[in-house]
């Protein structure tokens, strides 16, 4: 956790998960009680970042953040720059912004969307040798941009993502 300037708004301190994407904990980090920002865009102004975390909430990485912004957002939210740079895909792999994946089996075991899971080159889990997810196994509705995943359920037949495991595939 950074150090707080006493020049620059001050929020609700969110702790970061272990391989937790951006998109995941952006949204966290919003509706946090005692953040309470509607949008992306209302934390971009208090970062002077704009519509940028809006794109980083949909997994959208081109141009690639850059450290002074990763910095500017890691000031206001006291996360440092180097640990926020954690959860973007390393140098070297590429990630999908679309379809959003998801291990139901992970999910259940801990309610976070993994970083991994967009990896270009992943389409399983190595943990529970399972494919992933694409969309609900119920209704088949696609999964909506993690920093959406409130409750951690299909937003249209409100079927809980653990539950999802039990009709997951084997790899």
């Amino acid at each position: 956790m950074q150090e707080v300037d006493d020049n620059l708004p001050r929020l609700g301190y969110v702790e970061p998960y272990e391989g937790e994407s951006i998109s995941h904990y952006l949204g966290r980090l919003r509706r946090f009680k005692a953040n309470s920002l509607p949008s992306a865009y209302s934390l971009g102004k208090l970062t002077e970042l704009g519509g940028t975390l809006g794109r980083w909430e949909k997994l959208y990485f081109n141009p690639f953040p850059s450290h002074k912004e990763l910095e500017a957002l890691g000031k206001v939210i006291r996360v440092d720059a180097t640990r926020l740079a954690e959860m973007l895909p390393p140098k070297g792999v590429t990630s999908k912004p679309k379809p959003i994946l998801l291990c139901a089996a992970c999910y259940g075991e801990k309610p976070y969307h993994r970083l991994e899971w967009q990896f270009k080159e992943r389409w399983g889990c190595d943990r529970h040798q399972l494919r992933l997810l694409a969309k609900c196994t119920n209704c088949e509705t696609p999964f909506p941009v993690p920093a959406l995943w409130v409750q951690g359920e299909c937003p249209h037949c409100f079927l809980p993502f653990a539950r999802m495991a039990k009709r997951q595939k084997a790899r």
